[in-house]
């Protein structure tokens, strides 16, 4: 079990110095542990634990510690949070157990001279967890939601100001959740009942959603990449945001589309797909590893149509001919995606600042790439009204040669906020999605 522990502490490290994607950052360290499937997920809960509840470990810790977290190492810190996860947390381990590993761990990573002093702290946790308290919520109601969510207080300010405290509250209770395994079913390579039998053959849980054509979720699926039906391209991983974005930008077979920053890929393949294979997808991204990955999946699904480029959606180097329908889903803060990425809350306030100009810019540049009587879809997975609404009615006032295009909505896609008809924020309370934003033009 100190296995998990220590690979768990490596993957955490690692987020801490280098800012990588937490499931890009497990997937590598788990395998290089090469650890036994038990231990990988504990590993994994402990891993991700620790992240999405980090203000609220850091809080308990710091009522034992004489230390400042933020004056510790990166090492001591972030054993501590491990140790306390565990405590806090996870019931089948023994408090006794968790303290004890800390201590192993301190030892193995450059932390010996701590190992008295992480000992103290965890036990002190242990001993006091009946008691622990989290701060007064009349009297700071703002740290007390902070706090219970491990979400900053600017965030929570945000929502409550750009959505009210009823739908800020769900949001928050949204945060702990484990989202599905989405997927989307591939039609072009037979109907929906063949693909599922297949999948059930394999022994995969897989239950269809109904009101997205070829959506699925499944259950207790396992590595899904080493599926048979994986590698036959009989569906590709794909949350239903991004799958309604895809489908809202209602692409018909025979014409051409463009997906101007499709990195990873997966509305590209589900245009295709929509499209039955015919007409032309040309998919872009500005770094070449990620035109990699997206030639890769339209091979596994056989999807002909599909062409990776390398471009710059802001900066291009050649022109382009004028496509039917465009996708711009542009580069964004990420806070609809929390629940996947729980180290996309602690970023600083002012990563954001920038943002809403950048995707202004990338989307004027790509509104000139759209046919006369084409449709434009400007998308993200953020929530956050400065880079979803007011990005897209800035667009329609500086370019008067679009008008907003009334998105059609079929049952089961209600609105969760008040918004115009050309716009949609779909959120994991309301839509049981992502986080995510579309807005829709026509060009004249």
């Amino acid at each position: 079990m100190a296995d998990a522990r220590a690979a768990a502490l490596a993957a955490l490290l690692h987020v801490d110095e280098n800012e990588g994607f937490s499931n890009l950052v497990l997937d590598k360290t788990l395998a290089r542990f090469a650890l036994e499937p038990r231990d990988a997920a504990l590993a994994s809960a402990i891993f991700y634990g620790v992240l999405e509840r980090r203000l609220t470990l850091d809080y308990y810790i710091g009522q034992f510690a004489r230390t400042p977290i933020h004056k510790m190492t990166p090492q001591v810190r972030e054993i501590l949070r491990i140790g306390a996860y565990q405590i806090l947390y996870l019931e089948k381990i023994p408090p006794s157990a968790a303290v004890n590993v800390a201590v192993e761990l301190a030892k193995q990573n450059k932390a010996v001279k701590a190992s008295g002093f992480i000992n103290a702290v965890l036990r002190n946790l242990v001993r006091n967890r009946e008691k622990l308290q989290l701060p007064d919520e009349k009297k700071n109601p703002l740290r007390h939601l902070s706090l219970k969510y491990s979400c900053p207080e600017w965030l929570i300010s945000l929502w409550q100001k750009a959505y009210g405290a009823q739908c800020t509250g769900l949001l928050l209770d949204s945060l702990s959740e484990h989202p599905p395994i989405y997927i989307r079913l591939n039609n072009t390579k037979g109907d929906e009942e063949y693909l599922l039998r297949r999948m059930m053959e394999e022994n995969v849980k897989v239950n269809t959603i109904t009101w997205i054509p070829h959506a699925a979720v499944l259950e207790a699926s396992g590595s899904v990449s080493s599926l048979d039906s994986f590698q036959e391209g009989l569906f590709h991983v794909q949350d239903l945001s991004s799958q309604l974005c895809a489908t809202l930008l209602e692409a018909k077979p025979g014409e051409r589309v463009l997906d101007v920053c499709a990195a990873p890929g997966g509305k590209t393949f589900t245009i295709a797909e929509q499209m039955e294979n015919s007409g032309e997808v040309l998919a872009f991204d500005q770094y070449k590893g990620k035109v990699r990955l997206i030639r890769e999946g339209a091979k596994r699904l056989g999807l002909t149509c599909i062409h990776a480029e390398l471009r710059d959606a802001l900066r291009p180097e050649k022109p382009l001919e004028c496509a039917d329908r465009v996708l711009c889903d542009a580069p964004c803060s990420g806070l609809g995606i929390l629940r996947r990425k729980p180290e996309i809350r602690y970023k600083s306030p002012s990563a954001l600042d920038s943002l809403p100009d950048l995707q202004y810019r990338i989307l004027s540049k790509t509104s000139e790439l759209v046919k006369s009587g084409g449709v434009l879809l400007y998308s993200t997975c953020t929530l956050n009204p400065a880079e979803n609404g007011e990005v897209a009615r800035r667009f329609l006032e500086e370019h008067p040669d679009f008008v907003p295009r009334a998105l059609h909505l079929s049952q089961g896609m209600r609105r969760a906020i008040e918004e115009p008809e050309n716009e949609w924020t779909l959120m994991p309370h309301v839509h049981g999605t992502d986080g995510f934003f579309v807005a829709s033009f026509q060009r004249l």
